[in-house]
This record gives structure tokens, C-alpha cells and sequence, in this order.
């Protein structure tokens, strides 16, 4: 848990994470783009539980079902559930080493995509697949390099 927390590297990775969300990828590579808000929406939840939650989640993902012009509530719901299954764990999570916080947040923005994907389902998309998955992979990939520049700009500023 970090001792001091600073607002502005808060709202600053909320909006990189939310503009790399909807940015421009190549056609070939845009179902492997990581899930950047949900990262976001971990770090802030693992690191600082008291601060950040699942109603702040809950926000972010209705921004980012503006930005993306899907269903309202869609992605709210998913960052809702990934805060709070971060809450749940936290204090087990901390004492992981690096590689198996890898894991669980493949595990966690998996649960999220497979949310997205299932409500999407529901009404009417046609992906068939599990290519849904892949930002998961792609964010557990990214999650260390997210984590250690998240945390050494924190302390610098916080």
C-alpha cells in the first residue's frame, strides 16, 4: 500500500488510460490491445483500497462506455467487478511476487472481458471466439512495467 497518494498521477493515468482506450491501433493488432482502464483501475484499487473503489470504478467504466459508444453500463458493471474482486483479495495480492500478480490480472480482466463479451452477446453481437481474451493476456504481459512506472511516478510527486 503506498503511504501517500497523489491525485494528480490519478487523474493523469485515467486519462492516458481512457485516450490509449480509444486510440488508433493497427487493424491486425487491435484485438490485442491491453485493457488500459482496467489496468488503471487495479493498480489504483490494489494500491490505495481506501481511496479507490468500486464506485470510482463503476464511473470510469461509464466513461468509458461513452468514449466507445457501447451500451451504457456495459463496461461500468465490469470495472464495478474488478474493483471489487481486488478489494476482496488486496491483502493476499500484496504478498505476491510479481509473476503471480501477473496471473491474477489476467485472471481479473479476463473475468472482465468474458462480462463485456457475454452482455454484448446478449444483445446482438456476432464475435464468436475467444479472441475476446486477448487483452487480458496482453495486459498481464504489461502489468509489470504499468506497476513499476506507476509507482515510481507516485513517489516522486506523491
Amino acid at each position: 500500500m503506498l503511504s501517500v497518494i497523489s491525485y494528480p498521477v490519478f487523474a493523469l493515468s485515467v486519462a492516458v488510460a481512457l485516450v490509449l482506450s480509444i486510440s488508433l491501433f493497427p487493424v491486425g493488432w487491435f484485438e490485442f490491445r491491453p485493457e488500459w482502464l482496467g489496468l488503471v483501475v487495479f493498480y489504483w484499487t490494489f494500491r490505495a483500497p481506501a481511496q479507490f473503489g468500486i464506485l470510482l470504478a463503476w464511473i470510469l467504466g461509464l466513461l468509458l462506455d461513452v468514449l466507445e459508444a457501447t451500451p451504457l453500463g456495459v463496461n461500468a458493471l465490469a470495472m464495478g467487478l474488478v474493483a471489487f474482486l481486488v478489494l476482496t483479495i488486496h491483502q493476499r495480492l500484496r504478498m505476491y511476487p510479481m509473476p503471480q500478480q501477473c496471473l491474477m490480472v489476467f485472471l481479473l480482466l479476463g473475468i472482465n472481458q468474458m462480462l463485456v463479451h457475454f452482455i454484448k452477446q446478449m444483445l446482438g453481437a456476432d464475435d464468436a471466439g475467444f479472441s475476446y481474451l486477448w487483452p487480458a493476456l496482453t495486459s498481464a504481459l504489461a502489468w509489470p512495467v504499468f506497476c513499476v512506472l506507476l509507482d515510481n511516478i507516485n513517489r516522486k510527486l506523491g
